[in-house]
């Protein structure tokens, strides 16, 4: 497969590594403090890095709307990049958020032409070829710019992937009201509107070339070089159910009705979005404008609420994990929340605080623009307003003597097996120093008094006493007997000869936690 090159993409590749795992500290909670709904403020590579021990393959779809490298975006984006500069900001983002995105999860991210043939090349690297599921064109706009040095550009791209196409699994669009107008009951049919079909195929079929006579003695046969797409026996079916019409006058050719009544209530979407059913920038400023004010300018192409919908329509279903980790003005966050979706959304500027969170509170508090009255919102539920907090690991590589026990976990739970933590699904217990079971292996932690003793440093020394304990909280939890060890702690006791025979995999905090510098599969 081709692949893409460009100056310093040995230093982009690596970025996503070296950057240090942070806390997130929930600064506020608004409307239900049970919501697991998160807005954070930050930079979003370090944010996505920091979402990584608790969401990994978790997430059902990610859409984001990248700055497109037009001089266009707000002041704390350079937004007028060259390629390689572009390009090395997209790649570490897209590499953690592969790894964030569930198996069956897919990602649009939106684009325009500056970038976008670029985009699809680094994102075939990135998810594989195999994974491109479709290039979504949206009508941004429905006039011309007469003003245009050459050809008026009234679209943009949405480049669609699966994280597996094998257990990618995509819903689809409602009919709009023009769509199911186009159903009628000219004859008072009980069975309701209906729309005819044509009777015909161009597929070779042997039984589907037979005479049908009209009601009116008209015989008819298939057109030259088509076939009926019924054998006669269904054909007699079709006709003594009165799903077979030839006009309103009896003369015309037999077609089949189809009732709207029997159809799926969805079309299988296209790549053409056109903006009557899906929105517009002008539109969408419209909205913000009428929520945000005058500081909705700040958002010169903001992305409609419709668009957003239908992605998500097509993607999730409600209580699904979203995450959009180029906010922007908000949009992603609220559609999600008016569609009963989970939603993570990451903003690095000030306009986090002064523009995304206020059109949260009136999401919540029942904001009827957008999509609202679509999908009857009413109001309700809540989200964290939370912020980049502090690196874990300290400049010399020690551990912050301020972190806690179930942060520490989450991070090497998923360091060693690449999936979040789930300390629900072991023990029982509040604190156990059982991590988990993976691939045959259990992991365990010793690390500020998770055995009992408060002190910074004390029960962190694998001994004899400790590793009973071990074996308690192994029991308890259903690992069977023999299962190989991997402890990790401050320092251990045990002879080599003692830890063989207990089949204990000693790893030193903090020497053997530090962040593996592996390189991503894609590479």
């Amino acid at each position: 497969m081709p692949i893409l090159d460009w100056l310093n993409k040995r230093q982009a590749l690596q970025a996503a590594a070296a950057v240090p795992y942070h806390l997130l500290d929930i600064e506020a909670v608004h409307g239900e403090p049970a919501a697991d709904n998160w807005l954070i403020q930050g930079d979003n590579l370090a944010a996505l890095k920091a979402l990584l021990p608790f969401h990994a393959g978790r997430v059902k779809c990610i859409y984001i709307d990248p700055p497109y490298n037009t001089r266009s975006a707000f002041e704390h984006y350079d937004d007028n990049l060259e390629h390689s500069q572009w390009l090395s900001l997209m790649a570490p983002r897209l590499e953690l958020l592969r790894e964030l995105l569930a198996e069956d999860g897919s990602i649009w991210v939106s684009i325009d032409d500056n970038e976008g043939h670029y985009l699809k090349v680094l994102m075939d690297e990135v998810f594989g070829r195999s994974n491109f599921v479709a290039n979504v064109v949206w009508q941004k706009a429905y006039t011309s710019n007469q003003t245009a040095l050459h050809i008026s550009n009234t679209h943009d791209h949405v480049l669609l992937y699966a994280k597996s196409m094998r257990a990618l699994r995509l819903g689809k669009i409602p009919r709009t009201p023009e769509q199911r107008a186009t159903f009628k009951n000219p004859d008072a049919d009980p069975r309701g509107p209906w729309k005819a079909e044509n009777l015909s195929a161009g597929k070779f079929y042997s039984a589907g070339q037979f005479p049908i006579t009209g009601p009116k003695g008209d015989v008819f046969f298939p057109p030259k070089g088509r076939f009926w797409r019924c054998n006669e026996a269904q054909y007699r079916a079709w006709l003594e159910d009165g799903r077979i019409t030839f006009g309103l006058n009896g003369t015309g050719r037999p077609m089949l009705k189809k009732y709207l009544a029997e159809m799926a209530d969805g079309l299988t979407p296209n790549t053409w979005w056109e903006h009557g059913q899906f929105g517009s920038n002008k539109e969408a400023s419209i909205d913000l404008k009428a929520l945000l004010g005058d500081a909705a300018e700040v958002f010169g192409t903001p992305k409609p609420e419709k668009l957003i919908a239908a992605i998500f329509g097509i993607a999730t279903d409600p209580g699904d994990l979203v995450l959009d980790s180029f906010l922007g003005s908000g949009t992603t966050a609220a559609v999600a929340h008016k569609m009963g979706r989970r939603y993570i959304g990451i903003e690095m500027g000030e306009h986090a605080r002064t523009h995304c969170l206020p059109r949260l509170q009136k999401v919540i508090a029942g904001e009827q623009g957008g999509i609202s009255r679509a999908v009857d919102w009413q109001g309700g539920g809540g989200v964290r307003f939370a912020r980049l907090g502090a690196p874990v690991f300290l400049p010399d590589g020690q551990v912050d003597p301020q972190i806690g026990f179930a942060t520490l976990a989450a991070w090497i739970w998923y360091q060693e097996t690449r999936t979040p933590w789930r300390p629900e699904l072991v023990d029982a217990q509040p604190v156990s120093p059982l991590l988990g079971v993976h691939e045959g292996r259990a992991y365990f932690l010793l690390f500020n008094g998770v055995l009992g003793d408060r002190r910074p440093q004390g029960g962190n020394v694998l001994t004899s006493a400790v590793a009973a304990l071990l074996d308690e909280a192994a029991e308890r939890a259903g690992v069977a007997a023999g299962t190989p060890r991997v402890v990790f702690g401050e320092a251990c006791r045990l002879s080599e000869l003692r830890r063989r025979a207990l089949g204990i995999d000693f790893r030193q905090i903090p020497y053997d936690i530090r962040a593996r510098q592996e390189a991503p599969a894609w590479r």
